[in-house]
């Protein structure tokens, strides 16, 4: 059996594994019970040998916590469903779409926005991948689809293959993407097999989600190296999460370790607006500060955009530090990452049209 079968095997998932691999920590079994009934638990061992202690970073992500009961968010923050008109994509930009083809992930993010579904086979039906595929095909002006899920690499390679063939056989469709985790929580499944399939695709990508430096491992390194060497670009997609990574050290170590793997940081997440995860949101505050300091402070390949999904469908909006002090029609004065203000001429000197 491959490695990354054996791993998937032998995933906790339920309470009493789950307090039976910590059991020197005392687990409250009853409390993992009751979340455990909201939001399933899964774990693989491999994730599962990143914890140090109990609230760690690692550990935050993964193990139930009773907030998670608390009363407020939303099952479908973002609206995803108004724009699904069938049942596994998600058209919402003009020319981009989301493909949903896989209800489960390698473990259970206690923060996911997709609560709603992952975990239940009936939310997505295997069986709908063709009636997806058929919505794509019938919309010339999709350039651009993001395969998701649940994580699309717990696929088998047949299956995988099966989909991301469907789609580049689409004529209008020119960009194929895979939004996945596996390469952070089970390196083990991108196999030399996997990359033969995809480097067939191209223009292919695939967007992860390293949120914490201590989740860049040999392991990892080794997987986004083969997607890498590939041809297959690699951007990731962090989540700021309170007790995880809200703090400026950490979140500038995160972004130079990603540069290091070959990953382009590509997006700092401000959490959604998830039922039961209110005690992961920070202050958009904190993310403007954190983002203030990665500007100048790193190189700018390292400094990704820092958005909101906007509630009910408004989609992603960048935000950022505000460097301009002052402008008029004579000049702009713009304050750098030291806090130097520095003046710059609104138009050019000459009023010739060349």
């Amino acid at each position: 059996m491959e490695t990354w079968k054996q791993l998937v095997r032998d995933t906790v998932n339920t309470p009493e594994r789950l307090a039976a691999y910590f059991g020197d920590y005392d687990l409250n079994v009853d409390e993992l019970r009751r979340v455990h009934e909201v939001f399933p638990i899964r774990i693989n061992p491999y994730y599962l040998s990143l914890i140090e202690e109990p609230g760690d970073p690692i550990w935050k992500q993964v193990v139930p916590d009773e907030y998670e009961l608390t009363e407020s968010g939303s099952k479908d923050p973002l609206a995803e469903e108004a724009d699904s008109h069938v049942l596994n994509v998600t058209h919402r930009y003009p020319d981009r779409a989301l493909f949903y083809v896989n209800y489960m992930c390698p473990i259970y993010c206690r923060f996911c926005t997709r609560k709603r579904k992952v975990g239940d086979p009936y939310s997505i039906p295997n069986d709908n991948l063709e009636q997806g595929l058929n919505y794509i095909r019938q919309h010339p002006e999709i350039r651009d689809v993001i395969i998701s899920g649940g994580d699309p690499l717990m696929m088998t390679d047949r299956k995988v293959e099966q989909v991301v063939s469907g789609l580049r056989a689409i004529e209008h469709l020119e960009i194929i993407r895979i939004g996945s985790r596996v390469p952070v929580t089970l390196p083990q499944r991108i196999t030399p097999e996997l990359c033969q399939i995809l480097k067939k695709y191209h223009p292919f990508y695939i967007n992860t989600h390293f949120n914490h430096p201590r989740e860049i491992t040999p392991e990892t390194e080794k997987a986004c190296g083969m997607l890498a060497d590939v041809g297959i670009p690699l951007g990731n997609q962090a989540v700021l999460l309170r007790g995880v990574n809200d703090n400026s050290e950490v979140m500038k170590e995160l972004m130079q370790k990603l540069l290091a793997i070959r990953v382009k940081p590509y997006y700092i997440y401000q959490a959604d607006l998830v039922y039961g995860t209110d005690h992961f949101r920070t202050s958009v505050e904190k993310g403007l500060e954190i983002m203030a300091s990665l500007r100048g402070h790193i190189s700018g390949l390292g400094v990704p955009h820092y958005v909101i999904d906007a509630p009910n469908g408004g989609g992603k909006i960048a935000i950022m530090p505000d460097p301009m002090v002052a402008f008029d029609e004579q000049e702009i004065k713009l304050r750098n990452y030291e806090g130097n203000v520095y003046s710059y001429p609104s138009q050019p000197f000459l009023e010739e049209d060349w």
